[in-house]
């Protein structure tokens, strides 16, 4: 397949996840079945931001002309992709730049997010049969030429010792976090919300940590982030919030909650699920100078580059830990 078959078929794909066809509605019932995190509200977030960021034929012929996918590549290498499931289809842009870069991609998919991609793989092959030797899915991705893993920190020393000796991206734990001013206004921390309780904050650009001014009304932000009250009736959320709780009230912690958040005050950038770490600052360009190092910071809402609400809407060229995948792929 050349590329301007490629992209058809992925302008047949954006077409197709973007429709109400009865046997895609029922693929998106059953993933959230299998996975109480995938509610449909998320899954039809991620399917949005894929047709819109990845599969519009702006994005698409963007990356064409800046990678000059019209030539081929000089060997066609097979290259083992390793994905994570902590959203729906995050898994998705490393298959679609393998694809789009000319190689063969074996697919070892998450036990969290089989369901939706499976079937994309199985519709790619059912419109074009030639895809069915450019994308399969394995369970063990021996003898590849190219291995993109993505994981925990632990897993990723794993990865490191099975596929170190190949070409490799290896991704490890990654999350966002957000600087503010004291200046926003309610729509802006409404966007923030967007930030930290899309997808229920499982992302790597979830918004995790906050950077405030001293003396920062938290109460305006907390009122903004009642734009997902309804987290606490999701049974899993909820358990996460209430074993939160019980331990900032057992150690004596102080805390601030609008009944579906935790805000704490730690200096860590990680925070779990349902809680929402915060540190005060004195000067905003320490913040950006100290952050600028961090191989766990994804993304940084709330300043020129990324503005308050875009995190979780990455486009085509916007990769998921810095490494530019198309560049190593085009390069093996």
């Amino acid at each position: 397949m050349n590329v301007q078959q490629r992209i058809e078929l992925l302008e047949k794909l954006r077409n197709y996840i973007l429709s109400n066809e009865a046997q895609w509605e029922e693929v998106k019932l059953r993933a959230s079945q299998q996975n109480g995190w995938f509610i449909p509200e998320f899954i039809e977030l991620a399917i949005n931001n894929i047709a819109v960021g990845y599969l519009s034929p702006e994005a698409l012929q963007k990356v064409v002309v800046a990678y000059q996918l019209n030539e081929p590549v000089a060997a066609v290498k097979k290259v083992g992709i390793i994905m994570a499931g902590n959203i729906p289809l995050v898994g998705f842009h490393d298959l679609l730049c393998c694809f789009l870069a000319g190689h063969q991609a074996m697919v070892k998919l998450s036990s969290k997010d089989e369901v939706l991609m499976r079937h994309i793989i199985q519709k790619l092959g059912e419109w074009a049969p030639e895809t069915g030797s450019l994308i399969q899915i394995g369970e063990l991705l021996k003898g590849c030429d190219a291995y993109i893993a993505t994981g925990s920190n632990n897993t990723a020393r794993y990865f490191e010792q099975y596929f170190g000796k190949y070409p490799h991206i290896i991704r490890k734990n990654r999350t966002s976090a957000a600087l503010l001013d004291g200046t926003e206004t309610a729509e802006q921390l409404a966007s923030l919300a967007d930030d930290v309780f899309q997808y229920f904050g499982l992302g790597c650009r979830n918004v995790t940590k906050l950077y405030v001014p001293k003396d920062y009304d938290f109460i305006p932000l907390l009122e903004a982030f009642k734009k997902y009250a309804s987290l606490a009736d999701h049974h899993k959320f909820k358990n996460n919030y209430d074993y939160q709780l019980a331990i900032l009230i057992i150690n004596k912690k102080f805390y601030m909650t609008n009944g579906n958040v935790l805000l704490y005050e730690d200096a860590s950038l990680f925070s779990p699920i349902s809680q929402l770490n915060y540190e005060f600052y004195e000067s905003k360009e320490a913040v950006i100078q100290s952050l600028q190092n961090r191989e766990d910071l994804q993304v940084l809402v709330g300043t020129p580059e990324f503005p308050l609400g875009s995190a979780q809407c990455p486009g085509i060229t916007d990769f998921a830990d810095g490494v530019d995948t198309l560049k190593f792929l085009r390069s093996i």
